[in-house]
């Protein structure tokens, strides 16, 4: 029974929707998911990522500049690409997902925001995820980056976990120590009885933490939240280290 909880979801869906508007001056004609860190554009290292932990399949939502993104997505094949088209309306990241469910299945898939890059350590944190999932105790489960050292994120962060894994959400006027990576292994079930229309994501994160149900594990690496320009030179400098 565990090493059925422990299998690879084949299907993802990747968040490149937004507007992008503190990615200036690369907004007005480059979509941010387009942006390059290291010769790559960001959706590809998170396409990328995908493909190494075994994903057929990406849902990609769009939105702004969303024929440059379409168009450079039409040449990938591996994971193979679909298009969840949000010209035009947004979404929102809860209801972006929501819309997409009859193309994600009813397994447990992963979710990849297009603008975060991280550096693995030993073992692959898409694969460590999916390791740690367990559906029978699990809505959703975070991978999440700590604040401190962590390149392009300078909030309070999002969560404080618990010593069994389990998420609280960072209070008003508290500091805690983790930032949510944007990378996720979610169960369909989460999205039971949710809203019509445009809603965030956070609002399902917040109902499976009430339920005790909401779950993280610390990023082994480096994360890079890559929403400046500012970031990209310093996630730039980041990977030439690394190499």
């Amino acid at each position: 029974m565990a090493e059925a909880r422990r299998q690879m979801p084949k299907r993802a869906f990747v968040l490149a929707a937004g507007l992008g508007t503190r990615m200036r001056p690369y907004n007005g004609n480059v979509p941010k998911p387009l942006v390059e860190v290291g010769g790559k554009p960001l959706i590809d290292h998170a396409l990328d990522r995908l493909a190494a932990a075994g994903v057929e399949r990406a849902v990609v939502n769009v939105h702004h500049l969303a024929d440059a993104v379409e168009r450079h997505l039409g040449a990938r094949q591996r994971p193979a690409i679909v298009i969840s088209d949000e010209r035009k309306s947004l979404l929102g990241t809860g209801g972006g997902i929501a819309n997409a469910l009859p193309e994600l299945g009813d397994a447990p898939f992963f979710l990849v925001n297009s603008d975060t890059l991280w550096l693995d350590g030993v073992k692959p944190n898409c694969a460590r995820l999916a390791d740690a999932f367990d559906a029978a105790r699990m809505d959703a489960l975070l991978l999440l980056a700590p604040t401190a050292g962590s390149i392009g994120y300078d909030g309070g962060g999002d969560y404080a976990m618990l010593a069994d894994g389990r998420l609280r959400r960072r209070g008003e006027h508290e500091v805690v120590p983790f930032a949510y990576a944007g990378v996720a292994i979610l169960d369909p079930n989460l999205f039971d009885d949710v809203p019509a229309g445009a809603f965030p994501l956070t609002l399902l994160f917040d109902r499976a933490a009430g339920r005790d149900r909401l779950f993280g594990i610390r990023l082994e690496g480096l994360w890079m939240h890559v929403g400046t320009p500012q970031a990209v030179a310093e996630a730039e400098a980041a990977l030439a280290a690394a190499t």
